[in-house]
């Protein structure tokens, strides 16, 4: 079995490549992280597509210009996830926040079978999940996108955020607390 460090596929085996100008490693790095990058972009800025596409490609160009400063103390991943990170807050700054789009909400709830009376509790209850998710100030929602969406550790949501593990489990606590008080109709 190969050596992580030889094989070709590792995101540490990509990084080296694209350090010595290999736009193919790169491009496999952006096929790689781009999706879950594009989807933490577009719910922290609020479902706005454009605004996530535009976060996402300044982060990508500041990885491609930034690989030399990446030190693998973390994760590229967790490092990705921190530049757009940056260039949401950036973003969020210039920019008034917008509801989190439905399908994010919609896979939150499972669908009724052709029950009319159940379709509309399900629409109610995104409705307010949303209301309750926009609500919630800009770290906590951060903390629990990446936490209860996109399945980072602890660890990992702190450097991404640039925070203590400590602060990330109080704004995580935070929020869950807010929402279940919000939510708690609906139970």
């Amino acid at each position: 079995m190969p050596s992580d460090d030889l094989d070709p596929t590792t995101d540490a085996a990509l990084v080296r490549a694209a350090r010595l100008g290999d736009e193919d490693a790169f491009g496999e790095i952006v096929d790689r992280h781009g999706p879950g990058m594009l989807r933490y972009a577009r719910r922290l800025v609020g479902g706005s597509d454009a605004d996530a596409a535009e976060a996402v490609q300044e982060a990508f160009i500041s990885a491609w210009r930034g690989l030399e400063t990446f030190r693998g103390e973390s994760s590229l991943r967790t490092w990705l996830f921190r530049l757009v990170h940056r260039r949401a807050v950036d973003l969020n700054r210039h920019r008034r926040p917008t509801p989190i789009d439905d399908e994010l909400l919609s896979r939150m709830v499972h669908e009724a079978d052709d029950n009319p009376l159940q379709d509309v509790l399900d629409g109610e209850l995104l409705e307010a999940l949303q209301q309750a998710l926009d609500e919630l100030p800009w770290n906590q929602r951060a903390v629990w996108l990446l936490r209860e969406v996109e399945g980072l550790g602890y660890d990992e949501i702190a450097q991404a955020l640039g925070t203590t593990v400590g602060s990330v489990r109080g704004q995580l606590h935070r929020g869950r607390r807010q929402l279940a008080e919000r939510m708690a109709r609906w139970r």
